[in-house]
């Protein structure tokens, strides 16, 4: 089995038809939402992601065949006047999972983290997504608090309709 880690660009035809594909398949499992992104998104979302500063997304392909994929984006941190990267999508193919893809991108992303600099990365995780937050834990994250009086950070949302 040979593992490759690659850049994605959103010019490559070829490549953005995978990593829709794989966007799609993550949104259908419970875990990305259980539903289909709608076609017109698919179709504008690599013409939208290049033209995004800093945006950059990867791919993990198991002997030539798209496995898995995260699509990231540069951030800032102000309490360390430095640039981060948010991990907004990750997710392996069912039918590669258990090989240690996630693990893969991870040190992928790390690696283009601190050749940029980065302080940190970020992610979300559901609560219930036992595999994704082992994966995570053995990569070296953990939930984020200034101080354990204070809590830990959570992540909410308000939808703009």
């Amino acid at each position: 089995m040979t593992v490759t880690i690659v850049p994605v660009d959103y010019r490559n035809a070829e490549q953005t038809h995978d990593l829709m594909s794989l966007l799609n398949n993550y949104a259908s499992d419970a875990m990305g939402g259980g539903q289909s992104l709608p076609a017109e998104t698919l179709a504008a979302l690599p013409e939208k992601l290049a033209a995004v500063p800093g945006a950059f997304s990867l791919m993990v392909l198991v002997d030539g065949q798209p496995a898995g994929f995260a699509n990231c984006f540069m951030g800032f941190s102000t309490f360390k006047a430095k640039p981060l990267v948010n991990i907004h999508d990750l997710a392996v193919n069912p039918d590669f999972r258990g090989q240690g893809l996630s693990l893969k991108l991870l040190e992928a992303i790390e690696a283009k983290a601190r050749e940029r600099h980065c302080c940190k990365i970020t992610l979300e995780v559901l609560s219930g997504n036992e595999v994704a937050k082992g994966a995570y834990i053995k990569a070296g994250f953990d939930g984020y608090e200034l101080d354990p009086k204070t809590g830990q950070a959570l992540f909410w949302e308000k939808p703009l309709r």
